[in-house]
């Protein structure tokens, strides 16, 4: 890793995370030399058209949109796309013979123990053209394009009603020319732009996955573009002039103008912003190793990071056959947020998630309609949530009307009450939680014994002193605004370009120029995409890797390399070294093979001082004085009667024992019995959980 110095100005910066229930932002203000002034806005999500939402969130902020240096919007427009399958309708253009590649895929199964299931490709069969082309393996020419064909084949998708198209021949990683050639042509036929040619997205081996890859871009740009588009002109009507970026999954940044061109590395954006705040928080507070548990209202979201940094794969399976192989954030996802709906199932037992009541009809307590039990009903009727402290309840709901319908569509089918219904509920969706916490700890060889649980989102304070103690997590860090962490990641995030190529060579035979050569480029290439954007970093950064994997052997391994300069013997080395941290098995007599070679060049921004997300003045002298009330809350089987402060009101020497409720107004946090917690100077909440394995 190197760096090299910049500058970067710019006073203002608004951070905008749109969720599935919530559309969140952050403003922070430098002017003035003195500490910054924060505003922090918390509006529904408006599903029609998320640009409404982005710019409700902009008037409750308070700040006019022309006074704002810089806008930041982490967006979920092309996740969910891929995910409700509401795409452009897009070709494919590939080698003769090959066009069924992207539906075959792994010969794997939804179900990994039943015979059954459905999949559907991102492109059908009948959108799906062949033409005349072939290279080899190592890129030597087999067989030329035949250019007629392909300007036949671009007539039929056109009159097919194709707005995009990709272009996807084999081996095009080894030799592009066939892809360029084609785009080329393409260009002068096709009525827009969105031409996505396979290499150029992503240039490793494996057609099925850089198929899949390139289908998926095209068949967001569009939707991509027209959101970007639209955001744009409502930000001008509110007076805002300049460029704004967008969140890539990888957790950098890039500006709106260019972000249609690869829409495929948006996917998780929402995620990986909340992934990069968190990291960076911890670091101020000197802890580097973290699992991070974001919460939220539709899905829960789970990542790792090790050293102070998120953990990227270029390996991501947004869900089954559905592989987005550009880096993102190594996020683990669960159908479980605040409005995932329970129910009992044939059995007789309870299930929960993954449908969620979104942000509308959304659960009981927020009195737009939903009549079905949610885990944030559930919390409400345990005490954990105080109904008169809700956001954005359209028409009041009791206490007792959320206890009619946990009785009627729970508790009955059980021989439970509704508040020992909504305690199974809670207790069930901890277990769900944990599950994907083990995914990224334990299934990657990592004790979760060794890290702090950070918790975010609207739900995961609730929550994460529970799931610490089901994992032996000794400690719990609650950052201070839990509720827009993700839009506190699109302030403190980089600019940032991942890039990876194919060697697929013994490391025994390797062309080392040509490896440094593969480096070097992808360096200079990442310095010019930051040098065209619109902010101005601090100074560079760049971390170098391999996927690598014994010959023979499928899987792979990222292995971090210390710059472009490598000999053989340390490749080996390093490899090894990885394959037993992961295995705990050593193979000296095998040969490694060093598949890809990547590069992350990031752009680094200025630090935010994070001491003032929540303002100091507020903070009282003694904690009796942040008092708001006591109240009865269900742990474990009982009520207990319980102390709630206001966190904004907290003095920051404070210690508190469990049981403790903290209210804010984007989240709360549950402090059970036996643990306790304290703050730092940055008011985050570290809570010691009791009787958790240190």
């Amino acid at each position: 890793m190197s760096e090299k110095s910049g500058a970067e100005s710019g006073h203002v910066v608004a951070g905008i995370d749109v969720g599935g229930t919530f559309t969140d932002l952050l403003l922070v203000d430098g002017r003035g030399g003195g500490p910054a002034r924060v505003a922090v806005a918390k509006t529904p999500t408006t599903t029609d058209n998320q640009a409404h939402g982005v710019v409700n969130a902009l008037h409750e902020a308070g700040v006019p949109a022309s006074e704002i240096d810089l806008i930041v919007h982490g967006t979920t427009t092309t996740t969910n796309a891929v995910l409700e399958r509401r795409l452009a309708v897009t070709g494919m253009i590939t080698t003769r013979g090959f066009r069924d590649v992207i539906e075959l895929g792994r010969r794997t199964r939804p179900q990994a123990y039943g015979m059954t299931g459905t999949f559907t490709p991102v492109i059908p069969r009948n959108l799906r053209l062949e033409v005349a082309e072939r290279m080899d393996a190592s890129g030597r020419l087999l067989e030329p394009l035949d250019e007629e064909g392909l300007r036949e084949a671009l007539r039929q998708l056109l009159d097919a009603g194709c707005v995009s198209l990709v272009i996807h021949f084999l081996h095009a990683y080894a030799n592009p020319a066939h892809e360029q050639r084609a785009a080329e042509i393409a260009q002068e036929i096709w009525p827009t732009d969105h031409i996505t040619t396979g290499h150029s997205l992503l240039s490793e081996a494996r057609e099925f996955e850089r198929g899949v890859t390139a289908a998926v871009n095209a068949a967001v740009q569009p939707i991509l573009e027209r959101y970007v588009a639209r955001l744009s002109e409502e930000l001008k009507t509110l007076g805002y002039r300049r460029d704004f970026l967008v969140m890539n999954g990888n957790g950098g940044m890039i500006s709106a103008a260019n972000v249609a061109r690869e829409a495929a590395k948006t996917v998780m954006s929402g995620p990986a912003s909340g992934v990069m705040a968190a990291a960076y928080t911890a670091r101020r507070a000197g802890v580097e190793n973290l699992i991070t548990y974001d919460m939220g209202g539709t899905s829960t979201d789970v990542a790792l990071v090790r050293g102070g940094q998120a953990a990227v794969s270029n390996e991501i399976e947004i869900e089954y056959a559905m592989p987005i192989h550009v880096p993102m954030v190594d996020v683990h996802t669960v159908g479980a947020g605040g409005g995932s709906i329970a129910r009992v199932n044939d059995a007789g037992l309870i299930e929960v998630g993954p449908e969620s009541a979104g942000a509308v009809p959304g659960p009981i307590c927020y009195g737009r309609g939903g009549m079905e039990p949610t885990i944030s009903d559930a919390n409400l009727l345990l005490g954990r949530l105080n109904p008169q402290k809700l956001l954005s309840v359209d028409s009041p709901v009791s206490v007792d009307d959320v206890k009619a319908v946990f009785t009627e569509k729970l508790g009955r089918h059980m021989g439970f009450g509704a508040v020992e219904a909504a305690g199974a509920l809670l207790k069930l969706a901890d277990i769900k939680m944990a599950g994907a916490i083990r995914m990224v700890s334990l299934g990657k060889g990592h004790d979760p014994r060794d890290f702090a649980l950070f918790a975010f989102g609207g739900a995961g304070p609730l929550h994460a002193s529970a799931l610490a103690r089901e994992l032996g997590i000794p400690r719990v860090m609650v950052p201070a605004r839990p509720g827009i962490t993700n839009a506190l990641g699109c302030v403190v995030a980089d600019l940032r370009h991942d890039f990876v190529n194919t060697v697929n060579r013994p490391v025994a035979d390797l062309d080392l120029d040509l490896v440094r050569g593969v480096l070097e480029a992808q360096r200079a290439e990442g310095e010019t995409l930051i040098a065209g954007e619109t902010v101005r970093p601090e100074r560079m950064k760049y971390t170098h890797s391999a996927d690598m994997q014994f010959v023979g052997q499928t899987h792979l391994l990222n292995v971090p390399l210390p710059g472009p300069e490598v000999d053989r013997e340390t490749l080996q080395a390093l490899f090894e070294e990885a394959y037993f941290t992961r295995f705990k098995v050593r193979l000296p007599e095998i040969r490694a093979n060093l598949v890809n070679l990547n590069t992350s060049v990031v752009g680094v921004r200025p630090e935010i001082d994070l001491a003032t997300l929540i303002d100091p003045a507020g903070r009282m002298q003694r904690l009796e004085e942040a008092l708001v009330e006591t109240r009865p809350v269900w742990f474990d089987g009982a009520w207990h009667d319980t102390p709630v402060y206001s966190r904004a009101k907290l003095p920051l020497d404070a210690v508190i024992e469990g049981p403790a409720i903290l209210e804010q107004l984007d989240t709360t946090t549950v402090i059970e019995p036996g643990d306790r917690a304290a703050m730092d100077g940055d008011g985050n909440i570290l809570i010691t959980v009791g009787g958790a394995e240190g």
